[in-house]
């Protein structure tokens, strides 16, 4: 899906959209009517490509979900450097910080592009439209639990376009009923997606089925329906772990076995700095980088040195490990294999980095920071299967398959099985999703939702939260309340 994954479409320019300040009431000259559009299936699978586009802002979704937790520090040039970032860090984040109001504006956009398709789903049949509107529902549902994990309640729009007007006169809905309506359109997502698509980046039904089991996994009572929604990824036989950990996240390795969702992105310009939506690449990965100024630093190339994993987190792994050095970049070793290499420090330097997503030379265009072409990988196959281990280790379901599954994760990476159980499994089942999982954006959440906060400095009870946006409040008349200790 790379190569038509940023697709500029006339239609959205015209679009009605809540998250904007302001729009054009008058329609450009030659430009197509909103009303007349969804004629063709070209129709629909162009403002399909539109529902995607906005999973690149998602990057922000991943740097945010480390530095936030006790994985990582926000880094950067100093303490000033993306402020927005250093305060979420910092747990001293307003309802004024500018990140949150960018996760906010984008997921929103992303739904508003689905709820497009949805006002207009009944205009045209054509062979394949199930599929289209299955793949539609997804992606929407993916776009609003990133908001509830953030946010908590959120307005919840499901039926067309989000205007100005619809924004004033809708109040937050409950988080249980959002979940319950994700729930309802995975299941009808589900029936009709299939298990492979010809093009990488789209929907499966196993992504769908793997997000239907982490929604129910989040809930927190859920614990049978997400053991059982997520066997069926498992028992599919449609993935397996990559053998050898170190090659998972290289660019040559993308969209491989293990990948059940993943975000794709490419090394076309499509925007800058003004415009961090509009970018075709992985704008986290150019943020994340080490900040090389002189000598053979290749493969890698330089970045901005943010989201710097803490020593506490390189220690928790066995030396014996080898996620420890696929996941974590140690600058202070590669430099003694490359005397020529210089670099600066940058602020909170630990000496590591994420070496997951580290910037790497390649031949991407405009600015080279903004532009990589790493793809991210949302859900990963150990990520099903440590769920599905916690859904039956903390229902009471299944001890001995709930080990298994942890086994398999260990297995893969040489480690020798665990065989404890209950409250020792759990911990055992959480510290094997921190250490799979570092660098990916998964850490704070997991710490929320299962009340392992303690370890993040600063790290107060309204945290376990997000700020709704001010300026979104205002826009919408004032009626939504702010999240409690804001």
């Amino acid at each position: 899906m790379k190569e038509n994954y940023k697709k500029i479409i006339a239609f959205m320019l015209i679009m009605l959209c809540f998250t904007c300040d302001d729009y054009l009431e008058i329609l450009p000259e030659g430009q197509e009517n909103s009303e007349s559009y969804f004629n063709s299936k070209s129709d629909y699978e162009d403002a399909l490509i539109g529902v995607y586009d906005l999973l690149s802002t998602t990057y922000l979704n991943n740097i945010l979900g480390e530095i936030a937790s006790d994985n990582a520090l926000a880094g950067g040039g100093d303490a000033t450097d993306v402020l927005d970032w250093q305060q979420i860090d910092d747990m001293t984040h307003t309802a004024d910080n500018g990140a949150l109001r960018n996760i906010f504006q984008w997921m929103y956009a992303g739904i508003s592009r689905a709820n497009y398709i949805v006002e207009f789903k009944d205009k045209t049949d054509f062979e394949g439209k199930d599929q289209l509107l299955a793949e539609n529902l997804f992606l929407r549902s993916y776009y609003y639990f990133e908001l509830v994990k953030f946010f908590g309640d959120v307005p919840m729009y499901l039926d067309g376009r989000i205007s100005i007007e619809q924004s004033q006169s809708i109040d937050r809905t409950p988080k249980a009923e959002i979940y319950a309506q994700l729930e309802q359109d995975l299941m009808l997502a589900i029936e009709s997606l299939p298990w492979e698509q010809a093009q990488n980046g789209r929907a499966t039904k196993g992504a769908a089925l793997a997000l239907l089991g982490k929604i129910y996994l989040y809930q927190g009572d859920k614990w049978s329906n997400a053991a059982t929604t997520l066997d069926r990824v498992i028992n599919s036989g449609q993935y397996e772990l990559v053998s050898d950990f170190s090659t998972i996240f290289l660019n040559s390795n993308e969209n491989n076995q293990e990948s059940v969702f993943e975000v794709q992105y490419t090394g076309v310009e499509g925007g800058g700095f003004g415009c961090f939506q509009c970018v075709e690449g992985n704008v986290a990965v150019g943020f994340m980088g080490p900040r090389f100024t002189s000598g053979n630093f290749a493969p890698y190339t330089s970045g901005f040195s943010f989201n710097v994993p803490v020593p506490e987190l390189y220690n928790a792994y066995s030396a014996e490990d080898p996620r420890r050095d696929a996941t974590i970049f140690d600058i202070e070793a590669f430099v003694e294999t490359r005397p020529t290499v210089q670099y600066n420090d940058g602020h909170e330097y630990t000496g590591y980095f994420n070496k997951k997503y580290i910037p790497y030379a390649e031949d991407n265009a405009g600015d080279v920071n903004l532009t990589h072409s790493n793809n991210y990988r949302a859900i990963r196959y150990s990520d099903v299967l440590l769920m599905a281990a916690e859904a039956y280790n903390k229902g009471g379901i299944d001890d001995a398959k709930a080990r298994t599954y942890t086994n398999l994760v260990r297995n893969r990476v040489g480690l020798d099985d665990i065989t404890s159980s209950g409250g020792n499994l759990t911990q055992e089942i959480a510290m094997e999703r921190r250490l799979e999982l570092a660098g990916e954006g998964h850490r704070f959440f997991d710490q929320v939702r299962t009340g392992q906060t303690s370890t993040i400095p600063g790290f107060k009870d309204r945290n376990v939260l997000f700020p709704i946006p001010r300026i979104e409040i205002e826009l919408a008349g004032n009626r939504w309340i702010q999240n409690d200790g804001y």
